[in-house]
């Protein structure tokens, strides 16, 4: 968010199907106290596994440091949950009359300057402010699912939507770290959904022909055109068809196969019995048999890691992902520990596939933890995202893990640092351990880092400037105190030595 917005600390959702559950999901991991209102009977307990669901894609997702879970409550109407939200996004099933309804009774109790958005798919807000007595603070907000992973948001005003609104639903989605995209103009099915409609036409004519089953349409996206879209959209994909020539030669090339017969465009087959049961049956043994929160669970790890690869090469929703996680990382509270106090640097959840065949974390994941602590360290004392983009950084130089037991997948782990010498060279010592209750348990294993800071123009080694150097002399020169770790040092197979207690021998062994 912007320096001039205050974050969004509480919120409400009015309606709590799988559209409203996922945002209260995320919602809830951003550290915004969320109160639901659904009258269905079972809204609470689908919404709490929604939640949950959520917690495990994100720890997938991202490690960057997640604030406080905000607050999760349920209340008994519209009008109690509106009561002091800030933003209250209403998530209702697709009747005008319903929503509107809705929105009446959101108005008895909304303050005054809370923002009111529809998760509609398809109805014009223009529509949905009729009946309001504040249409200005009303607009569209339409997500996609699952909301709590998938970032694009497709922002929609109406007639008497107030311009500053718009604004503002889209820094609060930025602030969820999702893509905001403004819609010109009240266009029917907004952007996605009328490219995806249109998809699906074609899909049902597909099965209803016999020219395809279910399977077999979806084999044709995810192996084909849907692994270009998810990192380069349709125009682009096709720009880069053209060759040399871009999108005229391309356009040159293909444009007259826009005149052949080859689509039903607009033209629906009739949903009869037959075609739906067919589509029915062959959906089902498409999935073999697998449950929705099955499917669910599959899809969201898939998801996830899609996001990883693309935000690792900083492109599409990968740009997004590294975004939001940068926000994370500088809005997290500085660690300022004490003299003789280790730094807290990782605290995350063992995911399922970071295990190995013997059923517990890899050794490549043991790497990663301490190469995450580095990265923390890096960022107290400076050497952070903006440093980076300076030109400046600490490389590794060398790494030795020293293994003391298992971590197994869905345990949670953290570890904390001493910084044994700072400066041009970067000595950390890490430990980690498994957590209990937020705070270190059983060890499991250590690891010992040196890096050199570099000038990322010639990548040779150079001096850090003087806030991190003083920053990390000044952890180096407070962790002296300490006794050094009796691991540090050690060649593969050394056994540790008996601790060093004594503060001469801790300043005599500090050199690298």
């Amino acid at each position: 968010m912007s320096a001039k917005t205050k974050p969004l600390q509480k919120a409400a959702v009015v309606g709590a199907g799988v559209i409203g559950a996922g945002w209260a999901a995320r919602l809830l991991w951003n550290g915004v106290a969320v109160t639901v209102f659904d009258p269905a009977p079972d809204a609470a307990r689908k919404t709490r596994e929604v939640c949950a669901a959520a917690d495990i894609a994100m720890e997938k997702l991202t490690s960057a440091p997640a604030p406080k879970r905000g607050a999760l409550s349920f209340a008994k109407t519209a009008a109690e949950a509106a009561a002091g939200a800030e933003w209250i996004i209403e998530s209702v099933p697709e009747n005008l009359a319903r929503k509107q309804s809705a929105y009446s009774e959101m108005e008895k109790t909304a303050e005054e300057g809370a923002l009111i958005s529809s998760s509609t798919s398809g109805i014009l807000p223009s529509q949905l402010q009729k009946e309001m007595r504040f249409p200005g603070r009303m607009l569209v907000a339409h997500p996609f699912n699952p909301v709590y992973l998938l970032p694009l948001v497709e922002i929609v005003c109406g007639e008497k939507t107030d311009a500053k609104e718009a604004e503002r639903a889209a820094e609060y989605c930025r602030f969820l770290g999702m893509r905001p995209l403004l819609v010109r103009g009240e266009t029917p099915a907004f952007i996605a959904d009328r490219i995806l409609e249109s998809a699906w036409r074609e899909a049902l004519w597909l099965v209803k022909e016999g020219a395809a089953t279910t399977a077999e349409i979806d084999d044709a996206i995810r192996y084909g055109f849907g692994i270009r879209w998810a990192q380069m959209g349709m125009f682009e994909t096709y720009r880069a068809g053209g060759g040399e020539g871009g999108m005229r030669q391309f356009l040159a090339q293909f444009a007259p196969a826009l005149k052949w017969d080859w689509s039903k465009l607009t033209n629906t087959p009739e949903m009869d019995g037959e075609l739906i049961e067919r589509i029915a049956k062959q959906s089902d043994e498409q999935s073999g048999g697998m449950s929705a929160r099955e499917l669910e669970r599959i899809r969201d790890g898939n998801l996830a890691a899609v996001l990883r690869a693309l935000r690792a090469r900083d492109c599409a929703a990968g740009k997004t992902l590294a975004e939001y996680e940068k926000r994370l990382h500088y809005s997290a509270p500085a660690q300022t520990p004490g003299a003789n106090a280790l730094v807290p640097t990782l605290s995350r959840t063992v995911l399922e596939e970071w295990t190995d065949h013997n059923g517990h974390m890899n050794e490549s994941r043991y790497l990663e933890c301490f190469s995450e602590a580095s990265d923390e360290l890096m960022r107290l004392i400076g050497a952070d995202f903006c440093y980076i983009r300076g030109g400046h950084s600490y490389f590794t130089a060398e790494t030795h893990i020293c293994h003391s037991d298992e971590a197994r997948a869905g345990e949670r782990v953290c570890a904390n640092t001493q910084v044994l010498s700072a400066g041009k060279k970067l000595h950390l010592f890490h430990r980690l351990y498994s957590e209990e209750n937020g705070k270190p348990a059983r060890p499991l294993a250590t690891g010992e880092h040196l890096l050199l800071h570099v000038d990322m123009q010639t990548r040779r080694a150079c001096e850090p400037s003087a806030e991190v150097l003083q920053k990390g002399t000044a952890l180096a020169d407070g962790h002296a105190r300490l006794p050094r770790p009796a691991e540090s040092g050690r060649k593969v197979g050394d056994k540790p030595e008996k601790k060093k207690t004594s503060e001469s021998k801790n300043k005599n062994n500090r050199g690298d």
